[in-house]
């Protein structure tokens, strides 16, 4: 290593030190992007350069950002899962080609879209793991059009670069209104009676109405316990107060006061919530911590015969003990829209036998006018993620603490020409100006009397705060932040 590459190292040793912090910084330069960590030894993309407490390693997980203009190929966006594109491609057409794969699994994803799709809109019927999204080698962001993204690894996601997005606002009134009608169900028992009468089963004397008709109760005083008050969980709460409920909900990430304004009360705790409800409604995301928040545990803390309903995720219901319950009668009746197999099958998986069950298939979010608006909410988004810059001009994209940041460094920005959509080049202290001969040249640009002296290295405990050249909102207020949905 030259005296001089060790004197500006060193530099950056200095800092670093200042930090306190064992955190890899990450800069990018000569078109690349680079992670300096503390380490024994100096390395650049795996070779030994010399001795240094630093390693200067290419993390080859960083993608750049998308390229437009007459000067680059048109970036290709697919509908992974779809084989409509007629509301996408009017927002798109000037920016991108948009096409669609129509694939219920990434093994069923062509290969020109894994080789050069830089965007992908996907509804809930494919799942993308670690290894799945390593195949696409181009992808800088996904849309889950949709509010739930519990099939996509954001965390890998983010890591490698790419911004995974959703519709938090989407079908919100739909999926109220059906959880509504499937509570009604429940109570009236609406589902069961119509059954009968298709079977042919005589209702007329008040003995047979009674047997048929067995289990139906009044609203009118009855507890309605909603587990996530997010948009969905607040519009059931206004719809089920119309029709005679008390309203309790449960929500660990909801700050205090909106109970107030809407009239309902909160528990602090989902076994107080068990305990208090008549009937009990999902209205929350699915993660690795609430994975079968509804098991047999849980349903012992239920009142007996309770109701159970669920909009939200399949995965939140643990259907074995589901299907337990009901054949015991610990619980009344259950209805699903969601599953933890989908597509759902009646003649498979343990609730083929459960008594006083409604199933309906994924489809409390769906109308047309709801599918419209969220597909044109997701091109939309697409059209940010390539006029602008990922993940800062996004407005809903849920993964960006998983990226990876150039906050430890001063950054200095410099525009580009207009075909590049005012995207600008980000580069380290010194790095501009520095000689084009690969990452030695690069060094070597970051000489003492080399670094301008505007652009020092920060001090040690204020990150970087430049924001973007193309951000059209507050720096971290984007996302039209959800508690849950």
């Amino acid at each position: 290593m030259t005296t001089k590459n060790y004197y500006i190292l060193t530099k950056i040793k200095m800092q670093m030190e200042n930090t306190n912090t064992k955190t890899p910084w990450s800069f990018e330069m000569g078109g690349m992007s680079w992670v300096l960590k503390q380490n024994e030894g100096m390395h650049m993309a795996g070779g030994q350069m010399g001795s240094s407490h630093f390693s200067l390693s290419l993390f080859a997980g960083i993608r750049p950002q998308i390229m437009n203009g007459p000067m680059h190929p048109r970036p290709l966006v697919a509908l992974l899962d779809g084989r409509d594109c007629t509301v996408e491609m009017p927002i798109l057409k000037d920016l991108a080609t948009v096409a669609f794969c129509d694939a219920q699994s990434t093994q069923e994803i062509h290969e020109k879209v894994l080789n050069e799709a830089v965007g992908a809109m996907m509804y809930h019927t494919i799942t993308l793991t670690r290894e799945d999204l390593e195949k696409f080698k181009a992808l800088r962001i996904i849309i889950r059009i949709g509010s739930g993204y519990d099939n996509i690894d954001i965390k890998a996601a983010g890591e490698m670069g790419i911004a995974v997005c959703n519709i938090p606002s989407a079908a919100v009134e739909e999926t109220a209104d059906s959880t509504l009608c499937h509570i009604l169900n429940l109570y009236r028992r609406n589902t069961w009676l119509y059954q009968a009468m298709r079977e042919g089963t005589r209702v007329q004397s008040v003995e047979q109405i009674r047997e048929v008709a067995s289990g139906a109760a009044r609203i009118r005083g009855e507890t309605l316990g909603l587990i996530g008050f997010g948009r969905s969980g607040q519009a059931v709460a206004v719809r089920a107060k119309a029709f005679g409920f008390n309203v309790i909900f449960y929500d660990p990430y909801l700050q205090d006061g909106l109970e107030r304004s809407l009239g309902v009360q909160r528990v602090y705790t989902l076994q107080d919530l068990l305990y208090q409800s008549d009937c009990v409604s999902l209205h929350c995301n699915l993660n690795e911590h609430n994975h079968h928040l509804i098991n047999d545990f849980t349903i012992k803390q239920m009142r007996q015969g309770a109701f159970l309903v669920n909009t939200a995720r399949g995965g939140l219901v643990d259907e074995k003990a589901l299907a337990q319950a009901l054949k015991e009668g610990r619980i009344r009746g259950a209805a699903l829209d969601v599953h933890e197999s989908e597509p759902f099958s009646f003649s498979q998986g343990p609730l083929k036998d459960a008594p006083n069950l409604i199933c309906t298939p994924h489809t409390a979010w769906y109308s047309e006018q709801a599918s419209l608006e969220m597909r044109e909410a997701a091109a939309t988004e697409i059209r940010r993620a390539i006029t602008g810059r990922i993940p800062d001009s996004l407005r809903n994209c849920v993964n960006k603490e998983f990226f990876v940041t150039t906050a430890p460094w001063g950054v200095m920005e410099q525009q580009v020409h207009p075909e590049l959509n005012g995207g600008a080049y980000r580069f380290p202290p010194g790095a501009v100006g520095g000689s084009p001969g690969g990452m030695g040249g690069q060094i070597e640009g970051m000489m003492p009397g080399g670094v301008p002296g505007a652009h020092p290295l920060p001090p040690g405990t204020q990150p970087s705060l430049a924001p973007s050249p193309t951000q059209l909102l507050k720096h971290n207020d984007h996302r039209e932040h959800l508690a849950k949905s």
